[in-house]
């Protein structure tokens, strides 16, 4: 079954092959590679970086989760990549983990066979697909291995450890993953401190391979604001929620918290913004909601970049009521168009949000309620969270993001840049 599997890899990368000299071979043999054709294998695997120029820094980076509904994931990798384009001395070269890649740029490996090969055997390095390279970086979650490049794997949270029943099957194959890439060496990238923590503790590694970069925040055309531009629904106050529809954004919290909030302001919409995913569907959710108030919960599953940012810049406040989270980006956009938080504590929000959001136990509806009302409601309350937020979010960039990424990508190459 492992043989088959690195078959079709081998087919992937070589598709005029005939057949792939592996076949039949016992693991031990496995481990060592599938060879492919001679010329293949030596022209795949490149010289190692330390007989190549130190003047430049070759990076391998995932660029997979570019493709479809961009998520957080899509959303840290888009600006990370945007922003290294502009490092001196470094060299990206982004490869995507699907086949959709080919349409993307990236160049494409078949995401499924690759793992199943992974999970078992250090093989095939990732050189057969970006030439020789410095340095490789899994952006989500799955760094692939290396011949001499050093490896980097970014978790951005451990929901497949600490709330496995939330998680698609695909996820959970993520803390296999991630084990057997410490067992080679890699380094780990967290978004946050509280993500890096968890990670210590759940593998036992060494504290000094986990590294801390604040993703930037992504830019939001605060100008969607002006007089040029009409509001959404008639200029009808609403409160937004922007996410997947997944259990660990916890809409039903949400769904019961407006409920309260909508008795005591008879005008107010909430608005579910964000891409269908898994689990419980929107339409069960918003079943318990009473009929009097359904009518006023909107959902906009078909949402691109100019639709997102309009409902954003005209939201009365963002609602957030996250059962656990990794960082955060819709909290970070909203501050930095000055539009009022209501959050979970969960997770990293306490660390990445500040003193920017209003923040309520996690799956308290009473309190989200409470704090929904007050920002609404509340001038002084509302004036000073607009505040904090600008100041908060200002503190994240993707220009820093990049520059320290750029400084960890040197600190792990070999040899040290």
């Amino acid at each position: 079954k492992i043989c088959t599997t690195i078959q079709l890899v081998c087919r992937s990368l070589c598709p005029n092959q005939p057949r792939c000299e592996c076949s039949g071979a016992p693991p031990e043999r496995e481990a060592s590679g599938c060879t492919a054709t001679p010329d293949a294998r030596r022209s795949r695997g490149g010289s190692p970086p330390a007989l190549r120029s130190f003047l430049v820094l070759r990076v391998a980076i995932d660029a997979t989760p570019l493709i479809g509904n961009r998520t957080g994931i899509g959303q840290f990798t888009a600006g990370l990549i945007d922003a290294l384009h502009g490092q001196p001395g470094l060299d990206t070269v982004e490869f995507a983990m699907t086949w959709r890649g080919r349409a993307s740029g990236a160049r494409p490996l078949p995401a499924r066979p690759a793992r199943a090969v992974w999970r078992r055997v250090d093989w095939p390095p990732i050189e057969w697909w970006t030439g020789p390279v410095d340095v490789v970086h899994g952006t989500n979650y799955v760094v692939p291995p290396a011949r001499h490049a050093a490896a980097i794997a970014s978790v951005h949270d451990l929901t497949a450890v600490r709330f496995p029943h939330l998680c698609t099957a695909d996820t959970l194959q993520y803390p296999g993953l991630i084990r057997r890439a410490l067992r080679r060496g890699a380094q780990i990238h967290c978004d946050s401190r509280f993500i890096a923590d968890e990670v210590i503790e759940w593998s036992g590694c060494d504290p000094t391979i986990v590294h801390v970069v604040h993703p930037g925040i992504p830019s939001i055309d605060a100008q969607l604001r002006s007089t040029e531009h009409l509001p959404p629904f008639g200029g009808r106050p609403y409160i937004l929620t922007l996410g997947t529809i997944e259990p660990r954004k916890d809409h039903v919290t949400l769904l019961e918290a407006f409920t309260a909030v909508a008795r005591s302001n008879p005008d107010l919409l909430l608005v579910v913004a964000g891409a269908d995913g898994w689990g419980r569907s929107f339409a069960s959710m918003l079943s318990s909601v009473p009929e009097e108030f359904r009518s006023r919960v909107v959902r906009e599953a078909e949402v691109d970049d100019d639709r997102r940012d309009t409902l954003l810049v005209h939201a009365r406040a963002l609602v957030y009521p996250s059962l656990y989270e990794g960082f955060g980006f819709p909290p970070l956009e909203a501050m930095s168009v000055g539009i009022p938080v209501v959050a979970t504590n969960a997770g990293s929000l306490p660390e990445v949000l500040g003193a920017g959001a209003l923040l309520a136990a996690v799956g308290d509806a009473d309190a989200l309620a409470a704090h929904v009302i007050s920002v609404l409601d509340d001038t002084a309350e509302r004036r000073h969270l607009i505040e904090q937020g600008h100041i908060r979010s200002a503190s994240f960039s993707w220009a820093k993001c990049a520059t320290e990424m750029a400084r960890l990508y040197g600190a792990v190459a070999p040899g040290g840049r």
